[in-house]
């Protein structure tokens, strides 16, 4: 793989991660102790709705992987090593919050990554808590962990965060936590994906009889279309259960959800918020889906058995970085707070619309730091 990676690409690419740390630092000194989400106009505090604080592991997050990226004995390693801990550590108390669907989210984004700097038990034992808790959201007659919105909803996003049950149950030899998972993962291949690949946002089921009822969405076009971060979730969240499991039947759905992500974006890799938007709206691009898609092409490569396949997801990645740096840096605009343009939150709510987002910013540092690894 290696040989196919341009010198002006690992400029391009350590250019792109020194500006992220940039506008971390930035946010930090401007806004100490704020977690964002979206920016408004550019700029990261206003007093829009942060809904279930989601994005709150995506900042410190990032730090962490700064001072994975810098190494132990960079000029800035100490700096980002304080900053992480000083913005992980209130995380803790969230690591029994059963209202929310979201704890992979903000428990793997940064105390799992301090612990993998650190190796520290007591850190371990914060992750191994957000698992059991998220997994105490399973419904037992539908097999699936509901979302924070009703009983009866399966969002395809929790796929992003079934992994810490996972997590959670290979640290602690639990079988029955492991079965939660993998029990979560069929039912939402069976419901969420569709035989093309595509992926429907949400599922409803009567949460009683376990009957699975529809497709619908919350932030897709329509319950039939193809949300792109959703799409993307899929991806990167089933490459991350066969990592743990094993089981062929989520690498091949990963790798069904990666080809018509391929088949279906535009060759320089950045897609449409929704793959069947109607006319006036279709042209709206989400940058964040196209990070996700990079970090999770990266991960998935790593399985394929077959080299060329692997490649050909190895240098996808790599494209949809170089569009991403190239085009959507707001390193020009000297005004704008964060990292990526041209993310998508909420259209429907008309929240943080071509604006950035946290998991954008989160998941291409992501990308940047294991692509810019494997290449050095």
């Amino acid at each position: 793989m290696i040989q196919f990676i341009y010198d002006s690409d690992r400029e391009l690419f350590e250019n792109a991660i020194e500006f992220a740390q940039k506008q971390v630092k930035r946010l930090i000194e401007s806004h100490s102790d704020y977690y964002p989400m979206y920016t408004v106009g550019g700029k990261w505090k206003h007093e829009g709705p942060a809904w279930t604080h989601w994005c709150d592991g995506f900042l410190p997050g990032m730090m962490w992987l700064f001072l994975q990226y810098l190494g132990a004995d960079k000029p800035d390693s100490r700096f980002w090593f304080e900053q992480a801990i000083r913005y992980t550590k209130p995380l803790e108390t969230r690591k029994t919050d059963n209202d929310v669907h979201d704890l992979g989210f903000i428990f793997f984004s940064a105390y799992h990554r301090w612990y993998q700097a650190t190796r520290d038990k007591a850190i371990r034992e914060v992750v191994i808590q957000a698992g059991k808790t998220l997994s105490e959201r399973f419904n037992e007659a539908g097999q699936y962990l509901h979302s924070f919105v009703a009983e009866d909803s399966l969002f395809i996003d929790i796929m992003m965060n079934v992994g810490i049950v996972f997590y959670a149950a290979r640290e602690t030899n639990d079988r029955a936590l492991r079965d939660v998972a993998i029990r979560h993962c069929i039912t939402t291949r069976r419901c969420l994906v569709r035989g093309d690949g595509s992926t429907a946002h949400e599922g409803i089921f009567d949460p009683a009889t376990g009957e699975f009822l529809r497709q619908s969405t919350q932030q897709g076009f329509r319950g039939d279309s193809c949300w792109s971060r959703g799409l993307t979730w899929a991806l990167y969240g089933f490459t991350t259960s066969y990592g743990y499991s094993r089981d062929p039947r989520f690498l091949h759905t990963a790798e069904a959800c990666a080809d018509y992500y391929i088949t279906h974006t535009p060759s320089d890799g950045i897609p449409p918020w929704d793959y069947n938007a109607p006319p006036e709206n279709r042209s709206l691009l989400d940058t964040s889906a196209a990070a996700i898609a990079a970090a999770g092409l990266l991960r998935l490569c790593r399985h394929i058995p077959d080299p060329l396949k692997g490649h050909f997801y190895w240098s996808t990645a790599i494209n949809i970085l170089r569009s991403l740096s190239t085009r959507f840096l707001a390193i020009a605009d000297q005004e704008w707070e964060g990292v990526l343009r041209g993310g998508v939150y909420h259209l429907h709510k008309g929240l943080g619309v071509d604006e950035s987002v946290m998991w954008g910013e989160y998941f291409y540092v992501e990308a940047l730091e294991e692509a810019l690894r494997v290449i050095q």
